[in-house]
Parts: structure tokens; C-alpha cells; sequence
């Protein structure tokens, strides 16, 4: 694996202009996952020690961070992010902090599951950053308040020991817990501030909550599906399909790039569990002049065998043992369409191709997990 690239220090003086133009950034490896701290996942930071600058809650916000040179309020300059007082020392002879000082807050993952990477990003904040950041995680079941995931007994796993950080600068880190956590503290040592905070990783459900249920979405990102691959994700990630909720804007959903050629586009999918489904839906809201033309759903039952083939061409009928449910049908712009199967299909796997190119806002398989789904998804949940 490449090595991650790492910042430290402090960031040069905004100097106008695009503040972006000097930030500092790289290519990280894990952000194919979903991030496990998504504000519309339903995460949220509940508790911090100090906000005085900056409210906590601006650490989940979707987006990059955004600067307004020329706003201050009556603390000081606004910012788009958490950012603390600076911690000051014990005395006249020893004004500053001590080693161990350290502002922190707490976040629960909008949604359980393995953290494979995480990053702290301290856009905007160049000579205001923290020197140091650390995370840890605990996996706390039920809905456990501040002070009881602060309380003693509670099992914390560092994720990401202390480590220095760059002003103005995505701080990547690779995690190898391979645990399911609910909760995170982040640490900032001694103080200072931080833009935005994304948990890249894999959701982990509660089989019991999906058994309770029933019939459910078994492609959803809340219970445990994903996106494996897709053709082209020029204006927008494919994982925005499975996303909760209706897309609120263009943005929201997935859409390519122009086609020249005579081919078309797909996501392929991982269901939560060996599922049947019985329904499916195909949002456009908000894709007007650019939802895609016709789009065709194909399943695939993978449980002993490969799913990758056929990912890139056809309809998904037949050729490696994908089996379509939806034939190549139209689109509406900005409309919901729902289909009811006439029998039951059991899946692993769901792939949607569209034609030519565009994009669909939503991907809905409605469906109840088979007696084998159930056993593996309670299988794996057991042993995190």
C-alpha cells in the first residue's frame, strides 16, 4: 500500500484569493467507503469540553468548509468548523500547556461499522490548528448519553494514536481496528480547531433490528449495503443512490459525464445479506435535463461465485449468471418510479445499468433477508 502523505505545521497567512489554492491534500485510499459519520446517516457530535470559538456540530457538516474573510463576531473570527480557546498553563512561571492538555469531542456514527480510515481536515484554520490530533472508538449499545460513554468501564480503542497534524490541510489516516464501533472521541492536543471530520468504513447492521422489520431496503447504505464499483462517477458518487431519503438537490444523487459512444453506465451493488426482493424503485428527483433515458436492474445471487462480470455491458439478462428483473425501461425526469415483481428473486448482488448516460437520484430493492442472510449477517456481527 502507498504511503499515506502527512502534513505538519503551520499553513501560510490567507493572502486572498482562492483560499483553497494552497491547501494541502492527497489521495487517500480509503475514501471509497461510505462516511460512517455523515450528518444525513442521522451522526451527530453530542458532547465537546469547549466550542468557544466554533460549534462542535460544524465538524459533520456536509461539504468542504467555507471562509468569509471578513466575518467576525463579537468572539472573534467566524469559523467554519470546532475550534476551542487556547489552554493556557498553571502559572506565571509555566504559562503554557501541559503535555497531557487536550480539548475533546464525542461523536455517534450516524451508522454502526468498521473505521477504515479517517480524516481530520483543518481547512481554513493555519496557524490555529491543533499540534496533534488523536480518535479513539467504543462500540456502546442502546443510546447512550455523554456522560455514560464517558464513565468508567467503557472500553476505548484507539484508532488513530497522537499524531501531528498540518494547518490548512486533509490529515489522512488508515485504520486497522477491525472492530464495529458506535461511537468516537476525538482528541485535539493541546487545542485549537478543526473544519470537518469524515469515518470512512463499512456499516455493520444489527440483524436483530432488521429481522424485527422484516421487509426493508436491502440495498440501503443505513442497513449494511454498498456500492462495489461503477462506470463513471464524474458529477457525483455513486453511493449518493443508497443514500436515506429523497435527494434535495441535483447534487444528491448520481450523474455521469456525457457519453460519445455507444455504451452506457452502471453501479453495481452488495446487498446488506442474501435477501429476496420483491420491489424496486428508481428516483430522478432533481435530475431534470439529465436523468438518464431508460435504465434496466439486474440481480445476481453470489453467495459461491464471482459478481464482477458483465458489470461493464448488456443488459444483465443471462451472461454470467446475472438475471434481470427490469428490463430496459423509461425514465421519467424528476419522477419516482416503482416496480412490483411478480415472484420473488433471491440476490446477493443488484446492478443498474442506465442508457445512454445521466443519472438516477435513488435505488430502492424492497425485500426480507433468506434464512442464509440472516445466519451470515448474524454470523459476522457476533465476531466484531
Amino acid at each position: 500500500m502507498t504511503a499515506i502523505e502527512n502534513f505538519t505545521g503551520d499553513a501560510r497567512p490567507y493572502g486572498g484569493g482562492d483560499p483553497y489554492a494552497d491547501y494541502r491534500t492527497a489521495g487517500f485510499p480509503f475514501t471509497h467507503h461510505a462516511d460512517l459519520a455523515d450528518r444525513r446517516l442521522g451522526a451527530g457530535v453530542i458532547a465537546a469540553n469547549d466550542e468557544f470559538f466554533a460549534p462542535r456540530e460544524n465538524l459533520l457538516l456536509p461539504g468542504r468548509a467555507e471562509f468569509d474573510p471578513e466575518r467576525f463576531g463579537h468572539k472573534g473570527k467566524v469559523m467554519d468548523g470546532w475550534e476551542t480557546r487556547r489552554r493556557r498553563g498553571t502559572s506565571a512561571g509555566h504559562p503554557w500547556p501541559a503535555e497531557e492538555d487536550h480539548d475533546w469531542a464525542l461523536i455517534r456514527l450516524g451508522v454502526p461499522g468498521i473505521v477504515r480510515g479517517i480524516v481530520v481536515d483543518t481547512a481554513h484554520f493555519r496557524g490555529n490548528h491543533p499540534q496533534a490530533v488523536s480518535v479513539e472508538g467504543a462500540s456502546v449499545a442502546g443510546h447512550p448519553s455523554p456522560e455514560e460513554l464517558l464513565a468508567d468501564g467503557v472500553r476505548w480503542t484507539t484508532l488513530v494514536p497522537r499524531t501531528p497534524v498540518g494547518g490548512h490541510a486533509a490529515n489522512g489516516f488508515a485504520v486497522t481496528a477491525g472492530q464495529r464501533f458506535t461511537h468516537l472521541r476525538l482528541r485535539q492536543h493541546p487545542d485549537g480547531g478543526i473544519a470537518r471530520l469524515r469515518v470512512y468504513g463499512e456499516v455493520v447492521p444489527d440483524p436483530a433490528w432488521l429481522t424485527a422489520l422484516g421487509t426493508f431496503d436491502v440495498v440501503a447504505l443505513e442497513n449494511g449495503g454498498r456500492v462495489e464499483d461503477a462506470s463513471d462517477r464524474f458529477y457525483s458518487p455513486a453511493t449518493n443512490t443508497i443514500r436515506p431519503g429523497r435527494s434535495l438537490k441535483m447534487d444528491d444523487g448520481w450523474e455521469t459525464r456525457r457519453r460519445r459512444d455507444q455504451g452506457h453506465d452502471w453501479i453495481r451493488y452488495r446487498l446488506v445479506a442474501q435477501a429476496r426482493i420483491r420491489a424496486l424503485e428508481i428516483d430522478t428527483a432533481y435530475l431534470k435535463g439529465n436523468s438518464a433515458g431508460w435504465a434496466a436492474v439486474s440481480v445476481k445471487d453470489g453467495a459461491t461465485g464471482d459478481v464482477t462480470g458483465g458489470s461493464g455491458s448488456g443488459s444483465g439478462s443471462g451472461g454470467d449468471g446475472w438475471r434481470e428483473i427490469l428490463p430496459r425501461t423509461r425514465l421519467q425526469p424528476d419522477t419516482g418510479h416503482r416496480f412490483v415483481l411478480p415472484d420473488p428473486v433471491t440476490a446477493t448482488h443488484a446492478r443498474v445499468d442506465i442508457y445512454p448516460d445521466g443519472g438516477i437520484s435513488r435505488l430502492r430493492l424492497f425485500g426480507t433477508l433468506t434464512d442464509a442472510g440472516t445466519t451470515t449477517l448474524t454470523a459476522h456481527h457476533q465476531e466484531l
